[in-house]
């Protein structure tokens, strides 16, 4: 009967005016965070003024500051959160602000949190109780923050924004617990994140959305497909993630050969599934066309899964080899597991989480298990062994086969925290008081956006559908994405139209 209750209460008619609670838990959680960072963070000695005295005392010269062996993957890492996981979610027709937008929203609180969080488990100066933060704790909290854009990815168009800042608070906590408990006292190694951040943020994701399943979804089926130029966006944001991924699982590996090598098995890993993902894709559809949300999601698995094993000796042949069991699983996936997961699990995976991150990941961290256990002194040498796995402390009696196990067990933590807490924090977000859409107002950006008129028509009848440019400056080269305008005429004689393309603009 209290079950019931509790359903009929969290199932009543969705008020999705947030005029009031939006703004109020912006301002009061931005409060917040600055009153905790006033009181807790501060510069490490790396940047802070004194650091001219502690370079003079080491006898050190500011290039071997850690900003400049960290900040360009800082840079790349920064890019895939805000603009990689950000154009990936704009492959709804109707949601594109919604995928961009509310993604910069939780990325800009999650950052913040992040920096506290982990810093009070990783970062804290017991000597006068405050956290030092510099450029590695930034691609941390970045890290942090990717668990749950992961987690959004299977809410997308099904919740508000004040649920995504409640998701993104609880998910920054259980992120920092979990990270804590698996590497530092677990003792796994994870580089690339495919257990902590993969495999957490998918089941999170995903434990919510099953808490927060909608029965009548279908009311909006009419908006849960793409368009074509939906999909072109949505495949921009394929592609920074995809060129920058290798940044992303060598960013916090050790200086030299770890680094460099997490690079080459993510880079290897990432080429291996784009070649399985077409395959599968075009095998599986009607006279072999190929589907743009396998290209756009499946092709990213090697990626995933190469994380936990990035700077072990996994070997080039290895990469390929689950790059191309990453691409052949995951593509499977959006063709058979997603249908039934929503039909049979009450599961509805929006962007399919499942396939990209969720499974991925823990091929990913079995990977590592494997790799690890099976690791000698004949490949790695002592001090490789030594230096990779950092047996030292009190971990300096560990074997190979040990810490196997221990990569295993950090699997297993992933997995408990991201299905426990989602759904601890799904019955959470299912209370009537946070302004979500009802089911047939999903996947649509009016309801929480001023969404402009697509046409402006103009007396002459001459009509521009649409001008985007994008572009990304690196230090080397800029990077310009631009679809042109497309016109249509409309005759005044008979009504008949003629479309043409103006490449006149184009930026070279």
């Amino acid at each position: 009967l209290g079950n019931n209750s509790f359903r009929e209460m969290c199932d009543r008619e969705k008020d999705t005016n947030v005029r009031l609670s939006l703004p109020a838990v912006c301002v009061v959680w931005q409060t917040a965070m600055i009153i905790l960072f006033g009181v807790f963070i501060r510069y490490d000695h790396e940047s802070d003024a004194h650091w001219v005295e502690h370079r003079k005392h080491l006898n050190l010269t500011d290039i071997e500051n850690d900003f400049y062996f960290r900040y360009p993957s800082f840079q790349d890492v920064h890019v895939m959160i805000f603009v990689g996981f950000g154009f990936l979610m704009t492959f709804l027709k109707r949601y594109s602000f919604g995928g961009v937008g509310f993604n910069f929203l939780i990325a800009a609180f999650g950052i913040q949190w992040a920096l506290l969080m982990q810093g009070w488990f990783h970062s804290l100066d017991y000597t006068d109780g405050k956290i030092k933060i510099g450029i590695e704790n930034l691609i941390n909290a970045d890290f942090c923050v990717a668990g749950c854009l992961i987690a959004y990815g299977a809410l997308l168009g099904k919740v508000s924004p004040v649920q995504l800042m409640v998701l993104t608070l609880f998910g920054i906590t259980l992120f920092a617990v979990e990270e804590f408990i698996i590497l530092s006292l677990i003792h796994a190694r994870d580089a690339g994140g495919s257990m902590v951040i993969h495999t957490f943020g998918a089941y999170y994701g995903l434990s919510i959305s099953w808490m927060l399943y909608r029965p009548n979804l279908h009311q909006s089926s009419r908006l849960q497909g793409s368009v074509y130029h939906s999909d072109v966006f949505a495949m921009i944001g394929t592609l920074f993630l995809w060129m920058f991924w290798p940044s992303f699982n060598s960013a916090i590996c050790d200086h030299g050969d770890g680094q460099h090598r997490a690079a080459i098995n993510t880079y290897l890993c990432l080429a291996s599934t784009v070649l399985t993902t077409v395959a599968i894709s075009s095998l599986f559809q009607k006279h072999g066309k190929l589907d743009m949300v396998h290209i756009q999601n499946s092709t990213l698995a090697g990626g995933v899964a190469a994380g936990t094993a990035a700077e072990f000796m996994l070997m080039p042949y290895g990469c390929l080899i689950v790059g191309f069991c990453c691409g052949v699983i995951s593509t499977l996936g959006y063709i058979f597991l997603t249908p039934f997961m929503e039909k049979r699990l009450k599961i509805q995976d929006t962007c399919g989480i499942h396939n990209l991150h969720a499974m991925p990941g823990v091929i990913g961290g079995i990977v590592g298990a494997v790799t690890a256990a099976s690791a000698s002194v004949e490949v790695y040498g002592h001090e490789g062994l030594v230096n990779t796995f950092d047996f030292e402390g009190k971990f300096k009696d560990m074997v190979p086969t040990t810490q196997g196990g221990h990569q295993a067990a950090g699997l297993c933590v992933a997995l408990c925290f991201g299905i426990g807490g989602g759904i601890i924090v799904g019955a959470i977000l299912r209370l009537p008081i946070w302004g979500d859409p009802a089911d047939d107002d999903c996947f649509d950006d009016e309801t929480y956006w001023e969404v402009p008129e697509e046409e402006e028509e103009v007396s002459s009848s001459f009509i521009c559908l649409g001008f985007v440019l994008f572009s990304y400056q690196t230090n080397d080269a800029v990077i310009a994405f631009c679809c042109s305008r497309l016109y249509c005429i409309q005759s005044p004689l008979d009504g008949s139209t003629a479309q043409f393309w103006d490449y006149s603009h184009i930026l070279m």
